[in-house]
């Protein structure tokens, strides 16, 4: 049985919402984006994530007939059962008024259909914005939409698919879609306690998304997971073209030692220490160990979403 959750990828025609489910869920590269065509109507696609939790993703086609039918002759079928609303805003539009227009009209329909449903909206391409501009347009972009989604409540990103924003705010989003994803961060951070790691990481096995973390020292890089996202994932896709399969890693130099390991069945971990002194086979073995107790965990966790009655 799976525990399925509605969501909606919406925002107008070309605002980047295909290129970016195509790069988080289809391993698709920045680049290859250039030649996804336009979505007609409505694409569903089922994508399976942590095992039983199930991305029921309705891919909305953004041009102005399709909106207005959405609000029209769909409207019911669109807005009920959605737990998640993601709204994609292209930075550049020439067309604010419009696309704010639309936001407010899936926000009613909403209100109407799925009044507790979860909100988030991307400022998206961002990096056709200066540098020094990028920040004080996202913070005014996000005031503004807060300002309109009342009386519901929006959690903004930023976001370009040719950096580490678009991870970022995908991690972000699914985070909170996971079941009981504080007790599996408080065992992370047991589990980085007995081990003397800096960091120990999750990362959903298929996307590369990190979906949970304990960090027990600071580091100044605050974008280096969706970095690390990033890297490897893309290393997973090169091994793959080369019929080989990505298991682990390990990478050590004499400030720090990082290794990155299949983990549970949907998981990988990633565990930093700056103690390079500890034997690699003595953190494998802890990994291993700790292996087990996360598998068991992690059904505990599905068993309870399926029995909140999340099936759809």
């Amino acid at each position: 049985m799976s525990y399925m959750m509605k969501v909606l990828l919406m925002g107008k025609s070309g605002s980047g919402k295909t290129s970016m489910r195509s790069i988080i869920f289809a391993n698709y590269i920045a680049r290859d984006t250039r030649r996804l065509g336009a979505t007609i109507d409505v694409e569903h696609s089922h994508v399976r994530f942590l095992g039983n939790l199930v991305l029921n993703l309705w891919d909305c086609g953004g041009q102005e007939a399709f909106m207005e039918n959405y609000f029209a002759s769909q409207r019911d079928n669109i807005f009920r059962n959605v737990e998640v609303l993601i709204y994609v805003f292209d930075v550049e539009s020439r067309e604010l008024e419009k696309d704010i227009h639309y936001y407010q009209s899936c926000l009613e329909a909403l209100l109407q259909n799925s009044p507790d449903a979860k909100i988030f909206c991307l400022v998206h391409k961002m990096d056709l914005v200066q540098d020094d501009q990028r920040e004080v347009i996202f913070r005014e972009r996000q005031d503004d939409l807060k300002r309109l989604s009342k009386p519901l409540d929006c959690t903004c990103f930023a976001t370009s698919i040719w950096d580490e924003t678009l991870y970022k705010a995908w991690s972000s989003i699914v985070y909170q879609l996971i079941p009981n994803v504080k007790q599996l961060e408080a065992n992370l951070t047991h589990f980085g306690d007995i081990i003397d790691a800096d960091e120990v990481l999750l990362f959903e096995r298929a996307t590369f998304l990190v979906i949970s973390y304990s960090e027990r020292r600071r580091h100044r890089d605050v974008h280096r997971f969706e970095k690390i996202s990033n890297i490897i994932k893309q290393f997973k896709l090169s091994c793959s073209k080369m019929a080989a399969s990505f298991q682990s890693m390990e990478i050590r130099n004499s400030s720090f030692a990082a290794f990155i390991d299949v983990f549970t069945t949907n998981t990988y971990i990633m565990v930093i220490l700056s103690d390079p002194s500890i034997p690699s086979a003595a953190t494998l073995i802890n990994i291993k160990n700790a292996r087990k107790y996360f598998e068991k965990l992690e059904q505990v966790e599905h068993r309870a979403a399926i029995g909140s009655g999340g099936v759809r």
